[in-house]
């Protein structure tokens, strides 16, 4: 609870005069989280990242939680959600995704496809409610999705503060998606439409908030090249260090399972799981037969599902825990090709003492040294060197090991990226307002 500890002190001197204001007036912060998700349960990096983020801040203040859900019965949801259950929540039905009427706006609107999955006129009148109802300092906006939902959140008496949040640059990611499709194919001009539309859109969104979030140092210097005079802060992604825990010492020579952790229904983690089963594991196992591949992760399409019918592949679906993978792997595999933000499955590999294969945009804006922290693997060769590596080596396992517990403790858990958080919002809400 952002409580003053002055509160009840008289004024004692004109240079005091801001600060005791802020004593008297600011009993605690009065937050709005908005997303175009529900944060629990926290089955993918993105609800993560919302729903710490959103525990964190709300050490601080009062935290109310508004996001889109497939699981509310096609009513309003509200209630408590989370591991104490420390958060209020409500949850709209989401709208239908990529329904013709959209793709059509996509293809000859201002308005990106990806956009306009989103908007719905029960989201704008719950949220035009909760703007009256209460008097939000701050609203936390997840994404260029909800870019729909500004003018409503600007036009409340009052006038919160607003911060986006970059879970990654959704321009950059839908470029580069486009970039993977076959050449002269009405897909990739529909991606590379999409992404010119997004671009619009963030460079407004740059320049109407009041601050921005995103997860590098990378992102947030592409994004003040585009908009110099934005306010940008690097907030990381994380992880839960208690969670994630190292296995026994004593195991680190048994592990046999190369582990690749995502949503199975995701694009970019859908051409990864397919590049490496296709491209890397037939070799790998001719070498090494005793090898498992383990694709763990919700949602696998058909064409993930179809790779469990390969020698050596397993593909698990939805998993009540990840942990007892961690412990029975060798490494955690991120062969990720395509895609934009920091990866949380790297962090949760490091944390749970596993050492991670990745290739380099897999470890993209991550604070880590390939040879020290991690192996950065970008063809199959190079895979099947860093297996070979860590396989033959137990001294290298250990090392890696504990050089990415070291960093997912030091720079990347939660509770301290939370804590950061908190404070910078105390910071920008006691100065005044733009």
């Amino acid at each position: 609870m952002y409580q003053s500890q002055q509160r009840d002190r008289p004024v004692r001197a004109r240079g005091q005069k801001a600060h005791v204001w802020l004593v008297y007036h600011w009993k605690f912060m009065r937050l709005l989280y908005f997303s175009p998700r529900d944060c629990w349960p926290t089955t993918s990096g993105a609800r993560l990242r919302d729903y710490y983020l959103a525990r964190g801040i709300s050490r601080r203040g009062k935290v109310t939680y508004l996001g889109f859900s497939k699981a509310t019965d096609g009513k309003i949801w509200r209630g408590r959600v989370g591991r104490d259950q420390e958060l209020d929540c409500v949850l709209v039905p989401s709208p239908p995704s990529f329904s013709p009427a959209n793709l059509v706006r996509g293809l000859t609107g201002p308005l990106p496809i990806t956009l306009l999955n989103f908007v719905s006129t029960a989201m704008r009148a719950e949220l035009e409610k909760m703007l009256r109802a209460e008097s939000f300092d701050l609203v936390q906006m997840e994404g260029v999705h909800l870019y729909p939902y500004l003018a409503a959140i600007r036009g409340v008496p009052g006038k919160p503060l607003v911060v986006a949040d970059w879970h990654n640059i959704e321009s950059e990611l839908m470029r580069r998606y486009a970039e993977n499709l076959a050449p002269l194919s009405p897909q990739r001009w529909y991606a590379a439409r999409t992404a010119s539309l997004v671009a619009e859109c963030e460079l407004r969104l740059l320049d109407q908030c009041d601050a921005h979030l995103v997860c590098s140092g990378r992102e947030r210097q592409a994004l003040l090249q585009r908009s110099p005079g934005a306010r940008i802060r690097v907030t990381e992604n994380g992880v839960d260090t208690e969670t994630f825990q190292p296995r026994p010492a004593s195991l680190t020579s048994k592990g046999r399972d190369l582990v690749f952790v995502g949503s199975m229904d995701y694009h970019a983690n859908i051409d990864a799981a397919k590049y490496f089963a296709n491209q890397v594991w037939p070799q790998l196992r001719a070498r090494r037969p005793d090898l498992r591949l383990v694709l763990v992760g919700s949602r696998p399409v058909a064409e993930i599902v179809a790779l469990g019918n390969e020698p050596g592949i397993v593909v698990t679906g939805t998993v009540e825990s990840i942990a007892p993978y961690y412990e029975a792997a060798l490494a955690a595999i991120v062969p990720l090709r395509v895609g934009s933000g920091t990866r949380l499955k790297v962090l949760e590999a490091m944390a749970a003492g596993v050492p991670v294969i990745s290739t380099k945009l897999g470890a993209e804006g991550l604070d880590v040294e390939s040879g020290k922290d991690l192996l950065l693997a970008d063809t199959p060769d190079e895979f099947m060197a860093a297996v070979e590596r860590i396989s033959s080596n137990p001294a290298e396992w250990d090392r890696l090991a504990t050089a990415g517990r070291r960093v997912a403790e030091g720079i990347y858990d939660w509770s301290r990226i939370g804590d950061s958080l908190g404070e910078f919002y105390e910071e920008l809400l006691s100065a005044p307002k733009r």
